[in-house]
């Protein structure tokens, strides 16, 4: 819920031992950037299941905010609303499969508490996979902050020490880390052949409508978010290991981008420009090469009229090896 509040410093009381991973930025996080260049790709489908604005008052309908376009490619802040009790599930174009640690990451898009970097205003989703599209897992959610009294939907911090293997616990622009190898020995699921990835909105109401973690607590989050932004906010869903796929980074960093890529969305055409030489490749959403161009003085054009609509990824190069990968949405 990204709706610009008037936040009251209100930090959530922390009753139970803190003992997980702190926000990103604070040492000891295990938050992934999205220019982490582990990535080798990012959620190709998205089929999108709209939550409530909010589940006790049915009659103000379902989140409006975004489409399920939105959460599809890389992590870009623009995220989709899935509401109280909405679920999102992501397709790859290649199974991903348990590697060595975190096997994926989900973005959504926490804003930080100004006055605290441990603390954040945090939305909250379970993760699920399947390896066959019907029956899903779900990875062991952990949230240790107080059961009572009721967070407020606005105004108040949480500590991610006190989360685990829940999305949303980190800031926008990171990625909570999933490993698979925690399912091992699973049955009806294939590890090393994921075909989707579920988030199912917890809704943070310690009401008749509480969602519980793997060991029986109330998952006391904001509650109510009555806004069309409501509920768990996804951004993107990133793979680290799929099979025939190779990391790719989407921005060197530290190194700023000296180039412009125009319009975006696009219908038939793409302006690049750039103040030194470098490449450009057009991909589709899988990272399958379409056509590539150089830049080297002036600008040039990618001609989209034969593509379909879509995400697409124009992939920029220069003679240093940095590079960066900007997301275009083709109309």
């Amino acid at each position: 819920m990204r709706t610009i509040l008037s936040l009251i410093t209100l930090c959530l009381v922390q009753t139970a031992t803190a003992q997980f991973a702190p926000q990103a930025g604070v040492a000891g996080t295990t938050a992934i950037s999205k220019t982490s260049g582990k990535f080798t790709g990012w959620a190709t489908g998205c089929a999108l299941q709209r939550g409530w604005t909010d589940i006790n008052d049915k009659s103000q309908g379902y989140v409006t905010s975004g489409d399920s376009s939105w959460a599809i490619g890389i992590a870009d802040a623009v995220p989709v609303s899935i509401g109280d009790s909405g679920v999102a599930t992501l397709t790859f174009a290649k199974p991903l499969y348990d590697g060595a640690g975190p096997d994926f990451a989900v973005f959504e898009n926490a804003f930080p508490n100004p006055q605290d970097p441990e603390m954040a205003f945090l939305e909250l989703a379970f993760v699920e996979v399947s390896s066959d599209g019907v029956n899903f897992f779900r990875f062991p959610a952990i949230c240790n902050a107080p059961t009572s009294p009721q967070v407020p939907g606005a105004g108040v911090y949480m500590n991610a020490r006190l989360i685990n293997n829940l999305a949303g616990k980190y800031l926008g622009g990171y990625g909570v880390p999933f490993d698979l190898q925690e399912l091992t020995g699973t049955s009806g699921l294939d590890i090393n052949s994921i075909t989707h990835v579920r988030l199912v909105d917890v809704v943070g109401s310690t009401g008749g409508h509480a969602s519980y973690d793997s060991e029986g607590n109330v998952i006391n989050e904001p509650y109510p978010t009555p806004f069309p932004t409501g509920g768990f906010d996804l951004d993107a869903v990133g793979a680290f290991y799929q099979h025939g796929l190779f990391p790719m980074g989407i921005g060197t960093p530290g190194v700023q981008k000296n180039y412009v890529v125009y319009p975006n969305p696009a219908t038939d055409r793409l302006v690049l420009t750039s103040d030194e030489p470098m490449q450009a490749m057009l991909t589709d959403i899988s990272g399958k090469q379409l056509t590539t161009i150089s830049l080297t003085s002036g600008a040039a054009e990618i001609f989209l009229d034969s593509y379909t609509k879509g995400i697409y990824l124009v992939v920029l190069s220069d003679s240093k090896g940095n590079k960066w990968v900007e997301k275009i949405t083709k109309l």
